[in-house]
This record gives structure tokens, sequence and C-alpha cells, in this order.
């Protein structure tokens, strides 16, 4: 017998290796859970003009034809050449045909393929001369007719309708060998006690375990099929939310320092001082925070808005209730562009609460530092001072935060603005910072990461939304621009651009490259992405374009006379800053940059933005990007600019983006496509996942429900000492690599 944990007793090295390789299976378990990816039927055949080429595929189709034929191989050094024979084999779906190309024993597949025949096909789609085909498919024939005159009807019946599964398969493991592994590990499986409670079980209509793994695999309808799925979501859904709920006990015994409001504090004179009023959102979101901040234990908070809805003053609010309580706050910001911009309004906003022990500041105020990588040497060595003794209440800062020199005398919060822009071990590299009890912690976005949106499902972030703008901001309206399909269309975005600036207004060019890159380097720039991590199926054949090749190009041509600026990530620190300055003093009439203006970049009167290349920038980027325009007065124009073909996967994205300006909602769509990655690892590309089965968005109910029962059953056992089976099965979701990623998360 084999358990779930044991490996796999598939009886030879090469074949283990081929499916941990592959695939990372190593165990029994990991195999069950390599579920087929759909079920056939001997009547449902594949539909082969959906086929595209370079994808490896499996497909069920019948044989038509089966011909030789002979072709000359090699020539020898004579002149001569050989010929061999080549079978080719003609298969149907009943509208389209697919050719199967051997060139090796050729004879045996004629034999074997004859007309009528039904059976497996898995191979690389190509194209040779028109046709599509798969050269040296790998095969399996189903059954020749099991139904003859001694057959009764209904095991003829049976027969018809019986499921084949499927499974994800490679050119190395073709899915009827995965298909024979799952029997041989099903014949001697011995399961073990269901980590589901029967109580659960019960209360829930769910199959026992051991029926659902046996079903999803070998089903005998599609109503067992149902019944198997439904089980094994819940198995998913519960062990991760008792793994959570484990988790949210063992941080609430974490202490923090309480940190409650001051009534006569600088947070109270911030409020009286602000010449603008706060709008309801950001009262109530507020409201929220500074409770949380009143707590012994941290604080973890996402603070989700638009683009311009006023997350920051939301976030120094409740940095100053913490400085008020006698502790610090750190703010960390992706870019120096997005500090130097939090630090220049947040000194502002604050004016002489932010002097302390200076001229001309407040009674009651503090200092506010700013490190970078830029800072020079007598600013650094003040900033890291101020914030070792804790004259600096606020410390704003990149990346350069993380560096073993910077301390605090006592860190009670870390902001963390743009958190798509960071991983979890920065985060806790910042969060370590503090000294003797955790800090708070508040991340702020206007997309969430798939893996954030993830954990909100989960209920394992608590979540705040800012969905009003403040006054004075402006809507920004989207459209998509195809340009391979309608080079008029790209023709008009830059006369809209010149009417823009003729108005006395700015615009953006935004490229997803640079153009001096080494070769084989990434094109990505500042946090951008390059063309293959852009989660789009579309890539151009030409190279992806590049700043210092589109500024000139417009210069001269559709945009000549107007003043162009270049920004990219390449730039020195002061480069950078007299180009930004210049084109926010409207000596710039046109700025062709790269995502480094994603974030932190505020000029009002630039009206305009046209993004290059859109499908190679993902949902989080485009929205931010578009979130420079419309800052002021004047309406925002966005123009996504796309030579991606119109029903591919790419433009639905860009469609959707241009569809709306709910970044929640976008985030969601970005989880739907993309997968939501290794919910409890530390994969959020959506390519690997934790989750087989259960899919967050349709699920979210079932979520719910498991998110109940799993926590009831932690509460009255913390460490689930009655329940082993659960218990163990935690212990495989999680491994030791993710349990060391939750304590960080």
């Amino acid at each position: 017998m084999a358990t779930l944990r044991d490996p796999l007793p598939l009886g030879g090295k090469k074949t283990s290796e081929a499916f941990e390789k592959v695939f990372g299976i190593r165990t029994v378990g990991d195999l069950l859970r390599h579920y087929p990816r759909r079920y056939y039927t001997r009547g449902e055949l594949t539909p082969l003009a959906e086929l595209r080429e370079g994808d490896h595929v499996t497909v069920l189709a019948r044989v038509e034809s089966a011909t030789l034929a002979q072709y000359s191989r090699s020539r020898f050094p004579n002149g001569g050449r050989k010929t061999t024979d080549r079978a080719e084999v003609t298969v149907t779906d009943g509208t389209a045909t697919l050719t199967l190309t051997f060139f090796g024993g050729a004879g045996r597949h004629v034999r074997a393929l004859q007309r009528g025949k039904i059976g497996l096909f898995a191979g690389t789609v190509s194209t040779f001369r028109g046709r599509r085909q798969l050269v040296h498919p790998e095969y399996e024939l189903l059954p020749v007719d099991a139904v003859d005159a001694e057959t009764t009807a209904e095991a003829a019946a049976e027969y018809a309708t019986e499921l084949i599964p499927v499974y994800p398969a490679s050119a190395r493991l073709s899915s009827w060998r995965i298909s024979q592994a799952v029997q041989v590990v099903l014949n001697i499986l011995d399961i073990g006690e269901d980590p589901l409670p029967e109580e659960v079980r019960q209360q829930h209509d769910l199959w026992p375990r051991e029926m659902a793994i046996r079903a999803i695999h070998r089903p005998q309808d599609r109503s067992d099929l149902q019944r198997a799925r439904k089980r094994l979501k819940w198995d998913e859904a519960f062990v991760m939310q008792a793994a959570l709920a484990q988790r949210r006990m063992a941080a609430a015994a974490m202490p923090a320092m309480p940190r409650p409001p001051e009534p006569d504090g600088i947070a109270a004179e911030f409020d009286r001082r602000l010449p603008f009023t706060l709008t309801e959102g950001q009262r109530f979101v507020g409201e929220v925070i500074a409770r949380d901040l009143s707590c012994a234990y941290p604080m973890n908070r996402l603070l989700q808005g638009e683009v311009g809805s006023g997350k920051t003053v939301v976030a120094v609010r409740a940095m100053l209730q913490v400085v008020d309580a006698g502790g610090q706050a750190a703010l960390l910001a992706p870019t120096e562009v997005l500090a130097q911009q939090h630090y220049r309004s947040i000194t502002a906003l604050l004016g002489p609460l932010a002097s302390a022990g200076q001229l001309g500041g407040a009674e009651h105020a503090t200092r506010v530092a700013l490190l970078t990588g830029s800072t020079g040497v007598r600013a650094r060595r003040s900033a890291l001072s101020d914030a070792f003794t804790g004259d600096a209440g606020i410390l704003i800062g990149t990346h350069a935060l993380l560096e073993d020199r910077v301390q605090f005398a006592d860190l009670g919060l870390v902001v963390i603005d743009e958190q798509h822009r960071f991983g979890v071990e920065q985060r806790d590299a910042l969060r370590d910072k503090a000294v003797g009890s955790r800090p708070h912690v508040l991340v702020m976005t206007a997309t969430p990461i798939p893996r954030t949106v993830a954990m909100t499902v989960f209920g394992d972030l608590e979540v705040s939304t800012l969905a009003e703008l403040p006054a004075g901001r402006s809507p920004i309206a989207t459209h998509v621009v195809p340009a391979a399909e309608r080079p008029r269309y790209l023709e008009r975005v830059w006369q809209r651009v010149r009417e823009e600036i003729a108005a006395g207004r700015q615009a953006y060019v935004v490229c997803p490259r640079i153009g001096d890159e080494a070769p084989g380097e990434a094109v990505g720039d500042d946090g951008g992405i390059a063309a293959d991590d852009a989660d789009a199926d579309f890539t151009a054949r030409r190279p992806p374009l590049a700043v210092l090749e589109v500024a000139p190009a417009l210069e001269g041509g559709p945009l000549s006379g107007l003043r162009l600026g270049i920004l990219h990530g390449r730039l020195n620190p002061d480069e950078k800053d007299r180009v930004m300055t210049a084109f926010t003093a409207g000596e710039i009439d046109v700025l062709v940059a790269t995502t480094v203006i994603e974030v932190g970049v505020d000029v009002p009167n630039a009206t305009a933005m046209v993004v290059m290349d859109a499908e190679r920038f993902g949902v989080s980027q485009l929205h931010q990007l578009r979130g420079r325009v419309g800052r002021g007065v004047a309406a925002g124009l966005c123009l996504l600019v796309t030579d991606a073909p119109e029903d591919s996967p790419s433009r639905e994205r860009l469609d959707a983006v241009a569809a709306t300006s709910d970044g929640f909602r976008l985030s969601r769509l970005d989880l739907e496509q993309r997968r939501e990655g290794d919910v409890l690892g530390a994969t959020q590309a959506g390519r690997r996942s934790s989750l087989k089965m259960l899919r967050l968005l349709a699920d979210e109910e079932l979520i719910a429900f498991a998110r109940q029962e799993a926590s009831a059953v932690v509460e009255a056992d913390p460490q689930l000492a009655g329940h082993p089976a659960l218990r163990e099965a935690i212990d495989d979701l999680l491994g030791p690599q993710r349990v060391e990623f939750l304590d960080k998360a």
C-alpha cells in the first residue's frame, strides 16, 4: 500500500525523475493532485480548427486516411540520395483535419492507424505547406468497438459515455502515461484519515476524500465529477483557511505597542491646518486605522484607492498619530522620484509641524527625513542620526531604508506605497527594524497584485477602500488604438497630442524600453516589465519601442516644432530632477519616458498620455500610468497604442483597462487572467499555485464558508491536537519554505 506522502512507486528512477523535473511531482499525493484538465467521451472529438501553432496538445480524433510515401533523406558523397518511407496520417473531427507525420517505422504506423480508428494523439502543432501537423506524435488508440451483437444496450451506452481524462502533459510525459501512473497508485492507495471533520462533511454534503480522489481521476459520469470537484475544492479552501487561522492567532499573540490618538497632538493640529476638506472616505478610513493603531496587536491593513484619491493624506494622519504616541513611522517608496515627491508634499503639508527644534517650527512638531540611494553623504549622515535618536518622527525613503545601518529609536508604523513593487522579503526587512515589538503595517496601492486580491478573498488582509476622488480631480478617458489594423488612428493620436499642446497643456509618451540595452538585457526599466512578463500571449516580432528611438522620430515627424524631453531610469539623479523640473514648469511640451513616471509624478497641466506597445505592460502599470494625467481641472486622456490582434487576450486586457477606472476591478481581472500565484509562497506571477482545484473569484462563497468552519475548529483546538489528519494536510500544504514566508508576510 502507498500513502499520499510516499514517493512515487513507478518502478523506475528515470520515470520518477521525469515527473519531478517536468511537473515537480515527487509523491503519491503530488501525482493525485495533478488533476485532469478536461474529460472526453468517445463521441466528443477535439475541435481541430482551434489548434494554434506551437501549442503542445493532446487531441481526440478519428483516423480518416493513412498512406505511405517516400522522401529523400540525405545526399551521399557521390551525389546520390537515400530514400526512405514516410507515413502520413490524416485525422479529423468531422469538420477540420490534422496531419500526423512519421519518419520512422512508417509501415507500422500505417497498419496501426487504420481508417475509422479513434485515438488520443499528442505532439506540438506546426505548419508545413499550409497544413497543420504533428510530427512524430505519441498516440494511444481507444479499444476498438466494444459494442457488438452480444453487447446489451446498457453496456453500449456506458461504453459510449465513459469519460476519458486528459492530463496536463508535456513532450516527455504524455497524458496517457500520466493516466497509467495514476492508475498504479490508485490500485495500492491507503488514503488515511480524512482531514475534514465529519460534522463539516455532513453540514455541507461532502463526499469522503477517498471517493473524491478516485472519482476525479476515474469518474463514472458528470455527476460524479461535479461532487468530486466540490469536495476537493473544500479540501483546499479548508486546509488553507485553517493554516491562516493559526497564523492569525499567532499574530494576535505578538505584542505591538498601542499608539492611541492624542487629542492635542501634532495630528490634531495637522487636521486644523489642512487647506482642504477631507472626503467622507478619508475620514472614515482614518477612523478605522486610528482604532487599529490603538490595539496591542499589529495592524496589517491594505489601503486601496484610485490614483489621486488621497491615500497619502490618510497615511500622513496615521504616521502623525504614531509620532504623537512617542513612536516613529517609515514610508517606503519604490522609486527616488516618488520618495522625493512624498518628501516635498508631506513637508509642505506639515509646514511648521515638520520643523521641530528649528526656527519657525511649531510648538508641537517633528522632523521629516529623506533617505535614497542618491542622498549625499552629509544629508545621509543627518537622516541616519535623526532616525536613530528619534528626532525624525517620519523617515521617507526607497530601498535605502532597508540597509543595515538604518536604525530607529522606536519604529511604530511601516507605510509601504505601491505595494505591488515590493516583495515580501523587502517588507519584512523594514518591519524587522522595530525593537521589542512588531510595528503596525499599512500598505497602499491603486491596483493590488493578484496575490493581494487572493489574500483579501481568504480574509487574511484587512482592506480599506477610498472610492471617491477629492474635489478638483478630473475624469480620465481611456481608448485603445489598434495601430496595426487602423494606421490612420495613430496619425490621429499625434494630432490629439498637438491639440492638447496648442491648448496650453502638456503630454506624456510612454515606451517599454530605453533603447541602449546591452544584447540580451531585459527591456524593463525602473520596476517596469519586459515583454514576456506582461502576462500577454502576444509578442511582436520587432523589438519593443524605445524612448531613445521614438523621441527623435517624433521630434522630426508628427510632433516637430514641439519641445520634447526624455526621462528614463539610466539618467543620473541630477538630470532626472532637471528634466522633471522643466516639465513641471511647462518648459517641456511632451515628455517621452519609460515607466519611471509610473508613480510620484504630479504635473496638473499634463492632460494627455500615449502608451506605446501598451500590450507589453501589466494591468497595474497601465492603471498607474494613466493616473499621471487628469490631475488638474482639465480632463485627462490616455491612448493605449497596440499591435495586438483584436481577439487576443492582450487586446481583451487593454479593452478592460479602457472600460473601467476601478483599480480593484482591474486587479480582479488580472487575477482571472494570471491566476493568484502561490498564495502561500513567494511565487506571485501566477505560473505555480498552491491551489489546484479552487478558483478564488468563482469560489468566493465556498471560501467564506470554509473560513467560518476552519476558524471554529482552530479556535477550539489551536494546535489541532485532536485533528492529526488536518495538521498533516497543513504541513503538506505549507512545507518549511511556506511557513517562513507566512511568518514574514
